[in-house]
């Protein structure tokens, strides 16, 4: 009976140390191998060029890069540049459509044009009380020919950087008042993750 006892207080250590280390191992490889993966791009070229063998920095270059183009894009006399790729770009028709839905979809989440900054509960049905966790993405949908109080609402998934768009009754909609970031990461994580 005793040795049962030790066996499973055993196990009950072992789950706990797989429940700490399990996520923490998943991360940090995950960013060893985006790491691998960037400073790769650029490694072969800047040993080349200056004869050097420097783990990350073509990383770091890469940075410095994004970086100066954003600055760059920032100025004034900048900004008709890339309003005129902008221009080029819609021009060509399939890749129009890969570049404008990545450009929207980033800055969905970063820059002045955030679109999930709005946490709402969203009703399924009027006669349901099963709600859903998403983001206000567009109140005004007259583009869509939808002009009877009706919004659009993503609903991301669990466990996934996935979702699903909806059209909704606005009365349907109640805000949350939480920070956007934390809302993210509560549906992410399936709402294992506190607000």
């Amino acid at each position: 009976m005793k040795t049962r006892n030790t066996f499973k207080r055993l196990l009950n250590y072992f789950f706990q140390g797989l429940l700490f280390l399990g996520p923490l191992a998943v991360t940090i490889y995950a960013v060893r191998i985006t790491f691998l993966w960037i400073d790769g791009l650029l490694y072969k070229h800047i040993e080349e060029f200056l004869g050097l063998e420097i783990p990350g920095l073509g990383l770091v270059t890469l940075l410095l890069f994004i970086t100066l183009i954003g600055f760059l894009g920032s100025l004034f006399f900048f900004k008709p540049f890339i309003t005129y790729f902008d221009k080029m770009i819609s021009r060509a028709p399939l890749i129009k459509i890969i570049y404008t839905s990545v450009k929207d979809l980033l800055s969905a989440f970063v820059g002045n044009k955030r679109r999930f900054n709005k946490p709402v509960l969203v009703r399924v049905s009027g006669s349901s009380s099963l709600e859903k966790i998403g983001f206000i993405t567009n109140e005004d949908l007259s583009e869509l020919g939808i002009t009877d109080g009706r919004i659009a609402v993503y609903l991301p998934h669990s466990y996934a950087w996935s979702g699903n768009l909806f059209i909704v009754p606005a009365e349907n909609v109640t805000p949350i008042n939480a920070s956007a970031t934390n809302v993210m990461k509560y549906i992410i994580s399936a709402g294992v993750t506190k607000l």
